[in-house]
């Protein structure tokens, strides 16, 4: 009876051991930071909540921060003031590669783990890029509008140029659009983060008729969309196209309603999630050469990219997309 006892006092003895080297890995003084191109919008938030999930998951500590706005170098001052902090790791989304890829460096070369979700930093020290595939979501994007124009038309985009991710995608749609000669690029306009200017220009734009008519409006930021519809709904002309990118609840409305044609969906919740957890592999088995280019090596412990997935909601699908954005604001 003592030896059985002996026996199960070593066997709880070596499992509170086990449990304890568990959790000594992580702590709440592990700070992990999420810096963004522009941290109000609605796609940030959802950002932001999926790394905070992770984070309570590991029990470490998840800050949030990046300008309110559109702004590559109060990006770059944040991602400054993270590297001062000497962090376990840094996500960033890339607002403007020439602005942040020195400050991407610079952190990598203090001993900071970066990886780029969202927007990458192609040619930078980061390790790797969590995201899109936003080639292909043009290219996803490209193929419906040429279906609801049928094959012919004038479109417009609204972008944010020297973003590598709204650059991505707009070559995604021209590569698209090459193949058919009938579908006239009328614009490409920079609107430089601010939804307002898309509003103003696509105001301007729906007075064209004839030859000229706009067809179809293209928003590659998550933001606009919901403007360029209101501008259409001013118009009281709703023999227009619109295309819009991510889920915010007024872009799942305008598709509901009829206002807006589709979006491209992307998942900000897991990009966020996935990187939190991704960074905490690197600080706690961290390579040999923190600053490595891990793309040329074939027997690299990192991948080049993670592709977390792109979808098109229109009115088929958009009530599953309504159903699930409730159920994660309860």
């Amino acid at each position: 009876m003592k030896t059985n006892r002996r026996i199960a006092l070593g066997v709880l003895t070596i499992a509170a051991a086990f449990l304890a080297g568990c959790g000594a890995r992580h702590s709440d003084k592990e700070v992990y930071y999420l810096i963004s191109a522009n941290s109000a919008l609605p796609y940030w938030q959802a950002a932001a909540a999926g790394f905070k999930q992770a984070a309570a998951q590991y029990k470490v500590t998840a800050k949030f921060v990046g300008p309110d706005g559109y702004d590559p170098q109060a990006e770059l001052a944040e991602l400054q003031k993270a590297t001062a902090a000497k962090p376990a790791g840094i996500l960033i989304s890339v607002a403007d590669i020439a602005v942040l890829q020195p400050g991407i460096d610079a952190a990598v070369n203090a001993g900071i783990p970066v990886i780029t979700m969202d927007s990458d930093a192609v040619g930078s020290r980061r390790l790797y890029f969590i995201g899109t595939n936003n080639l292909q979501a043009g290219q996803l994007g490209g193929r419906r509008v040429i279906q609801k124009l049928g094959g012919k038309g004038n479109v417009v985009f609204f972008t944010i140029s020297g973003q590598p991710n709204t650059e991505e995608r707009l070559k995604g749609f021209m590569d698209v659009f090459a193949s058919r000669p009938d579908i006239k690029i009328a614009e490409v306009d920079d609107i430089k983060g601010d939804p307002k200017m898309a509003f103003d220009k696509a105001q301007d734009l729906l007075v064209l008729t004839g030859p000229k008519k706009i067809n179809a409006f293209i928003c590659l930021d998550s933001a606009s969309g919901k403007m360029v519809s209101d501008a259409i709904k001013r118009s009281n002309d709703t023999d227009r196209e619109l295309l819009a990118w991510d889920i915010n609840q007024d872009t799942l409305d305008g598709i509901k309603a009829g206002t807006i044609d589709a979006t491209i969906v992307q998942k900000p919740f897991t990009m966020a999630y996935v990187g939190l957890k991704a960074l905490d592999e690197v600080f706690h088995a961290p390579p040999a050469q923190l600053s490595k280019d891990y793309s040329a090596d074939a027997f690299s412990p990192y991948p080049v990219f993670i592709d977390t997935g792109t979808e098109l909601v229109d009115k088929s699908n958009v009530d599953l997309y309504i159903a699930s954005a409730a159920r994660e604001t309860k």
